[in-house]
């Protein structure tokens, strides 16, 4: 199943290795830019996670089967998110995890925008289509969440003040349903979190993770493995020097084959890759500014 950047959910027939690589190859098209996408049966569930700390069932049959655009898959003929579960106001679907009892998993690991960081147990609950996998402070919310493969993976805050953080997983001890999480990363006054996810370094397929950020006028692409490792809680290393007239991020994200999009889910050309950890960002290369950072489909 597969999340878009612009909030449509669709799922894909399971394909061969030959087209795997077609997709590769062809790039992309309009509305394929993925936010997040997790393998499941025709027949199973998952879980739809808001910005509000609230997991949702849905069933994956019903979802629309996406076709194949001379190999590469187009998001275009996906269901709005929010035909699945009942949103509040300004509340979003903002990743999607497999509703499974795998042990390997340490769980759904989340971050909010006020810095906390919290592993969510896989325990849900049976008889419950929806529930909240984080109690939240008043005014703060789930900027990302990702389910973890095996808790190996990287787990990174950056923040609207040019800060990244990284460290490992293992740092964060699971906690189930009610927990609030742990303080994930040592905000400055007046910052806030605009990036959390968990990273892979070690995936050969889809190469070496990036850092994007952007302050809606440069962005700036960096190797991940630029950025040292610090303790959780502490306050991370600059990512983005602010050019003269910038004052904060207006997004970032971390992964592989980084590509980005703007608003209607349209491909934005990023600048070539600059290795400076805390370099300015070029000037935008487009007329509009960029609306999603995410993974290139």
């Amino acid at each position: 199943m597969i999340l878009s950047a612009t909030g449509l959910v669709a799922r894909t027939a399971a394909e061969s290795e030959e087209s795997s690589e077609a997709r590769r190859r062809n790039g992309r098209t309009r509305h394929d830019a993925i936010a997040a996408l997790v393998h499941t049966t025709a027949r199973g569930q998952i879980l739809l996670i808001t910005n509000e700390g609230r997991a949702v069932k849905t069933d994956v049959l019903p979802l629309p089967v996406l076709p194949q655009h001379t190999g590469t898959v187009s998001l275009s003929g996906g269901m709005a998110a929010s035909e699945l579960a009942a949103l509040h106001p300004g509340e979003k679907v903002i990743a999607i995890a497999p509703l499974t009892d795998d042990t390997d998993s340490p769980g759904i690991a989340l971050g909010t925008r006020q810095g906390v960081v919290k592993i969510c147990a896989p325990e849900w609950p049976v008889r419950s289509d929806e529930f909240d996998v984080i109690t939240l402070k008043e005014g703060d919310a789930v900027v990302g969440a990702t389910w973890l493969t095996d808790g190996t993976e990287t787990l990174a805050f950056v923040t609207s003040d040019a800060s990244l953080l990284r460290y490992q997983a293992s740092m964060v001890r699971p906690q189930g349903l009610k927990g609030g999480g742990m303080a994930g990363i040592n905000l400055s006054a007046d910052a806030d979190v605009v990036f959390f996810g968990a990273i892979r370094t070690d995936d050969e397929e889809h190469g070496e993770p990036m850092v994007v950020t952007s302050t809606g006028v440069s962005v700036k692409v960096t190797p991940f493995a630029e950025y040292p490792a610090k303790g959780r809680a502490t306050g991370g290393v600059r990512a983005q020097r602010f050019l003269k007239g910038e004052h904060q991020l207006r997004l970032a994200w971390i992964g592989p084959r980084p590509a980005g999009a703007n608003d209607n889910g349209q491909a934005v050309e990023l600048p070539e890759v600059d290795t400076r950890r805390d370099g300015s960002g070029a000037a935008h290369p487009g007329p509009d500014l960029v609306g999603h950072l995410i993974e290139r489909s």
